[in-house]
């Protein structure tokens, strides 16, 4: 129990907690201080909150009644010296203007609500008149609200008009609600845990106190009567909506909720648990069955369990000033899982060092490991990466659940009108097939699934790889080594020296690499490979920079695939709405019938994104004569171009919209992925 000190002058009594009110035990102690103070006749009560860092609900009922219990014998209560994280407090809950403060910065009140009858100002004309934003703006942001059905204020915030505080600052005074930045200080855990995290997510919203019966309830939207509802039918408590960011919203429900993996108690001694660690010899670790163990221990399992399950591809563990932000990559898109202080990265990091057989005093370097672990009863490949920073190491996990690697043409999500080209071009017996696309587009996945379709006892197939990221049965399959000098290069003229039918080079990287692919080609081979280029035909252009002789090229090179990967609307809240011809005259779609599109509405199996898995799109060419005599000329990439235009190619952004009409993703995420 806490010391509260207690002192007189003239006829004000101040009171003064050594320590923070977020404990019942300390509250008790203040409020048997103030019974006292009533009982010998003292009123005037001035309560110092220079030593408290945060306060609790308990603590601001206590505020209430103290105040209440006063203004019945003529005297008041008044707080001073209370921080920023209080006063916020203080003002969101309303006790600001109940409890008097001698601060002459306590922060001021909401804007008082519209009374009624009074017109509520638009949300617009707010913004124009506080110089955030312009008229134009204003309208620009009104048609692209009834184009896409997102709400204005939100594309001006997308757009960077406009800054979220501003956003927020602005709704406060329209509407007449606080708002408040969460971070620690400013809600309650226990109270935040009233709501379970999934529908924390779902409707974004975070328990901030709970008063005299009534939950503070930050939330980006306080008009969402169905949300407001919710909660109350959960909580059976009368629910105020404070407005917040929903990004401030989400992380705190990450933190609050966090305990599930041991989070509060965290490390418990570190030496004994690298110790133990590195006493295991074993290649795979099975995490499923490691129910003991050190509060580290049990986060890293639960973290890349969760990775499986989700079906993430990368985990990123990043330290920050204060804190150390995880988050995992889901259908190419990072969502953040939890926070924990920054006091548990090092050990998280040599953890996971200790996984991977690396050295945990090297903190300097950049390391790489490879990490297998057993979970679900399948072996996962986790590939380790880490970078210094200013704050510590940043660690990415790369998650390679080979079960559920898709190795089969078929289930590709080609076309078949593309399966048949691809298939086409697979089926020479010699010649290069490159594959392009930025990375993480699914080009290696696309190159395993060719060299499956190929894989049968009459062929030698021969794969190098950096790293080998699936293991497939029947295949040759050799990883470089560049600290050991065994490059792609390297390992080529030997592989070319093995009798291959069919070699695969997991990337043409440099001008070495490019030549010998193009001279095995030439020779009897059929190579596959990939190529960083934007489009199919920029891979002509790539090759010839690289230093390639343009009639070799025009002789070996027997087509191009590019790919890229779109998000696939959420099956479990998808809805269908009728396209704006506006929409159908952008994508150059002429129809006078009526286009139903798709969109999901967000819920907790999509992480509220509306998408939930992907699909990939494709731009193939395959070389004809043609081709072969404009390689030949060293040509331009108008020239190129021009090529494609003439040849009528379906590019990446006609196979993503064609996805659109069928309701497989939305013009929006075709737009992100393919757009010029």
């Amino acid at each position: 129990m806490a010391k509260v000190t207690r002192s007189r002058v003239g006829i004000t009594t101040y009171l003064i907690p050594g320590a923070s009110l977020n404990a019942s035990a300390n509250v008790e102690s203040l409020r048997e201080n103030i019974d006292a103070c009533v009982a010998d006749n003292e009123f005037e009560l001035i309560l110092d909150l220079s030593g408290v860092g945060v306060v609790n609900s308990e603590a601001l009922e206590l505020l209430l009644d103290t105040q209440d219990r006063l203004t019945r014998v003529g005297g008041q209560l008044r707080v001073t010296h209370a921080n920023a994280v209080i006063t916020d407090v203080l003002r969101l809950t309303g006790i600001a203007a109940v409890v008097g403060s001698l601060d002459e910065d306590s922060a001021p009140a909401a804007e008082p609500a519209p009374k009624l009858g009074e017109k509520r100002r638009r949300i617009g004309e707010l913004m124009v008149a506080r110089g955030l934003v312009t008229e134009s703006q204003v309208q620009e942001a009104l048609e692209l609200q009834q184009r896409s059905g997102e709400r204005m204020a939100q594309i001006m915030v997308q757009k960077e008009w406009l800054s979220e505080k501003d956003l927020l600052d602005t709704l406060s005074q329209q509407l007449g609600l606080p708002a408040v930045w969460v971070r620690p200080g400013v809600y309650e855990p226990e109270v935040a845990r009233l709501i379970d995290v999934e529908m924390g997510r779902r409707l974004k919203v975070l328990p901030l106190f709970r008063v005299r019966g009534v939950l503070y309830l930050a939330t980006p939207d306080p008009q969402s009567v169905p949300s407001l509802d919710a909660v109350h039918d959960i909580t059976q408590l009368k629910v105020k909506p404070i407005l917040a960011s929903a990004s401030e919203i989400l992380a705190a429900l990450d933190e609050t909720h966090a305990d599930g993996l041991n989070l509060s108690e965290y490390i418990g001694d570190l030496e004994n648990d690298l110790e133990l660690i590195q006493a295991a010899s074993e290649d795979h670790v099975a995490i499923d069955e490691m129910a003991a163990g050190s509060p580290v221990i049990n986060l890293i399992n639960g973290l890349i369990q969760r990775a499986v399950a989700d079906g993430a591809s990368d985990i990123h563990i990043e330290p920050t000033r204060s804190r150390c932000r995880i988050r995992i990559r889901v259908d190419g898109v990072l969502y953040p899982i939890m926070t924990p202080p920054i006091d548990v990265h090092a050990a998280l990091v040599s953890r996971l060092k200790v996984m991977a057989n690396l050295d945990i005093a090297e903190r300097r370097l950049p390391q790489d490991g490879r990490i297998q672990v057993v979970t679900r009863r399948r072996i996962v490949d986790v590939r380790f990466s880490s970078l210094p920073g200013i704050f510590g190491e940043k660690v990415v996990l790369r998650v390679l659940d080979k079960d559920r690697a898709i190795l089969d043409l078929d289930r590709l999500g080609m076309t078949a009108a593309n399966v048949a080209r691809f298939r086409g071009l697979l089926a020479r017996s010699y010649g290069l097939l490159l594959v392009t696309g930025p990375t993480g587009s699914g080009k290696t996945t696309s190159l395993y699934a060719a060299i499956n379709s190929l894989n049968s006892s009459e062929r030698n197939i021969i794969t190098i790889e950096d790293p080998v990221e699936y293991q497939v049965d029947g295949i040759n399959q050799n990883q470089v080594k560049a600290a050991i000098g065994l490059t792609f290069a390297k390992i080529l003229k030997h592989a070319l020296r093995q009798d291959p039918d069919v070699l695969l080079v997991g990337e043409v990287r440099e001008r070495e690499t490019a030549e010998i692919a193009v001279h095995a080609a030439l020779t009897g081979h059929l190579v596959l490979s990939t190529l960083h280029t934007n489009d199919s035909i920029g891979a002509v252009t790539r090759m010839l920079d690289m230093g390639i002789e343009p009639f070799l090229l025009s002789s070996a090179l027997i087509g191009v695939m590019a790919q890229r990967l779109l998000r696939t609307v959420c099956r479990e809240c998808k809805t269908t709405y009728v396209a704006p011809p506006d929409t159908l005259k952008q994508f150059g779609i002429k129809t006078e019938e009526r286009v139903r599109l798709a969109r999901g509405r967000g819920c907790a199996a999509c992480f509220d994104s509306g998408y939930k898995g992907r699909l990939a799109i494709h731009e193939i060419v395959a070389t004809d004569p043609e081709l072969q005599r404009l390689i030949v000329s060293n040509p331009s990439k108008d020239e190129l171009d021009a090529y494609m235009r003439a040849r009528e190619v379906d590019s990446l952004l006609d196979d993503g919209i064609e996805r659109a009409l069928k309701g497989l993703t939305t013009f929006e995420e075709v737009m992100r992925v393919a757009g010029a």
